[in-house]
């Protein structure tokens, strides 16, 4: 199977929903705020939509036109699109995928700013993801005040879940570099830790 992109995965989402042209498709995107996990381009999106029909896994369904406006193409889900959604979605939810997070590595290399920079950085990132966090419960009170059933909602459950656990372990983090609780200078492995391996592999 041809892999997809993740905006022609979501457009295969959408048409499984119901017979849609591209631009109602960009609109509905854009409302329920989908460029959140991939970039929503109109050029874009009839460029996928398009692939997904070369693919066999949408198809035309037919065509209108609104006044003197352009003519639109409809399109629809095929079964072999459907199985594909369907084979894609199991495998991205049960799989955890092999990602490389940039603040994961910085994390791991922390230790070479002096701690009061470390401190710093860390409580500044933590602003950040509370502005975050203040965007996605605007976002999804808006959601739930046009309606939008808790299926189309759980992605911004888990990120703002995701955003307030950050938030907590970070701050806890800084506040403990900060007393002092998490020792900044001194061996990577202390002397009396080294020497009982050492001892133990004899």
């Amino acid at each position: 199977m041809t892999s997809l992109t993740p905006l022609a995965f979501a457009s295969l989402g959408l048409l499984a929903e119901g017979p849609m042209h591209p631009y109602e498709m960009f609109q509905t995107m854009i409302h329920r705020k989908d460029d959140r996990h991939v970039k929503v381009r109109p050029g874009t999106l009839y460029h996928q939509v398009g692939r997904l029909t070369e693919l066999g896994l949408a198809e035309v369904v037919g065509t209108d036109r609104d006044g003197n406006r352009p003519e639109r193409t409809t399109y629809a889900i095929t079964d072999a699109g459907r199985s594909a959604l369907r084979d894609g979605l199991r495998r991205m939810v049960a799989e955890p995928a092999e990602e490389y997070p940039e603040f994961h590595l910085a994390l791991a290399e922390i230790e070479n700013l002096p701690a009061p920079e470390a401190v710093d950085a860390v409580r500044v990132r933590v602003a950040a993801l509370r502005d975050e966090l203040a965007f996605y419960d605007q976002g999804l009170a808006d959601m739930r005040a046009k309606g939008l059933a808790e299926r189309f909602r759980l992605d911004v459950s888990y990120v703002r879940a995701m955003l307030t656990t950050q938030i907590e372990w970070l701050s806890a983090t800084a506040d403990r570099i900060a007393s002092g609780d998490i020792p900044w200078d001194g061996p990577a492995v202390p002397d009396d830790i080294t020497t009982n391996s050492k001892e133990t592999t004899r």
